[in-house]
């Protein structure tokens, strides 16, 4: 019988043993040279031509070019409402809110915090030229669209009609997000629509490109409002230089960036960072970005600050 040496059985092992090492080695090292997948960042937004969506264009182009392995996308959404909705429920890691979309008290959102203020949103009650809508009572019996399910605009629009004495069957409402309410006005099939945005609104400065339009003045809506819901709305002048038509007063509250509470404190340090630093690119997107500051950015109650924005904004001391 044919023997096989002890010395020859032990090299055959090491030889196997080497084989193995260098597979696992080339396997170890095929590894390091793939790419980490890079980190979702979903900023919510809302209409198309309305400011969530320029802005939250801009925001991510910042976000995609200055931040090795993040990949930022919009989603568009019928805003505030459905924003912290999704914001909250991990469906979205940014997004934006006007503050009266907030629960009053930062308890009432544990999954949720501010990264800043940004700008004011301003309550835009739109009607023809020459259609009787003149003030809000003369809303009563009209169709009227008050903003898309889960808007801020809804929210906003809804209390103000409550306010004003004109709640349930008063108005005759329609449910139209801003691109479809603008379309409802033109054929003639709503006689006003309400939106809540930055000025300008894009719709509505085609709109008025394009059609005569009255905006109706809301001044006297302010105190009524501040009354029943709350300190977050303010008077705000819409100039005639915004859409070329009679400046009025009309209804504002606060808009905020939000974040998911578990984004880690450098990843929302890096996004504060690029929302003040490249604020005139913002700008240029839409004109509401540049009216951010650091000094006003950090007043976002009923919200608390992430603690990486609120880090930023202490070394930077706004």
């Amino acid at each position: 019988m044919h023997r096989v040496s002890r010395t020859s059985s032990t090299h055959a092992r090491l030889a196997a043993l080497s084989t193995v090492l260098l597979i696992a080695n080339l396997a170890i090292a095929s590894c390091r040279d793939t790419p980490a997948e890079p980190m979702s960042i979903r900023i919510a937004t809302g209409s198309p031509t309305a400011v969530y969506y320029a802005f939250g264009q801009s925001l991510a182009a910042i976000l995609n070019r200055e931040l090795p392995g993040v990949r930022a996308s919009v989603v568009v959404t019928a805003a505030s409402a459905e924003n912290v909705k999704l914001v909250g429920s991990g469906g979205a890691e940014l997004g934006f809110t006007q503050a009266d979309v907030l629960p009053t008290t930062p308890a009432g959102n544990p999954t949720v915090d501010a990264i800043a203020r940004v700008y004011d949103d301003q309550l835009h009650l739109i009607t023809t030229s020459g259609g009787p809508v003149r003030t809000v009572a003369d809303l009563r019996g009209r169709r009227v669209s008050v903003g898309a399910p889960g808007s801020g605009t809804e929210i906003t629009a809804m209390r103000l009609l409550e306010v004003a004495r004109l709640g349930g069957e008063e108005v005759r409402r329609e449910r139209l997000g801003l691109d479809d309410s603008v379309a409802a006005l033109r054929s003639g099939r709503i006689d006003a629509f309400f939106f809540s945005g930055g000025l300008p609104v894009r719709g509505i400065e085609q709109l008025s490109r394009a059609s005569a339009i009255r905006i109706v003045d809301l001044s006297e809506w302010t105190e009524p409002l501040r009354s029943r819901y709350g300190q977050v709305y303010v008077s705000r002048d819409i100039p005639r230089s915004v859409y070329g038509v009679d400046a009025v007063t009309t209804v504002a509250d606060p808009n905020y960036l939000i974040v998911r509470s578990n984004l880690p404190d450098r990843l929302v340090r890096q996004v504060t960072r690029l929302l003040m630093d490249r604020r005139a690119e913002l700008a240029a997107a839409h004109p509401a970005a540049g009216r951010m500051s650091p000094r006003s950015a950090i007043v976002t109650a009923p919200l608390a600050l992430h603690p990486g924005a609120a880090g930023w904004y202490r070394d930077t001391k706004p």
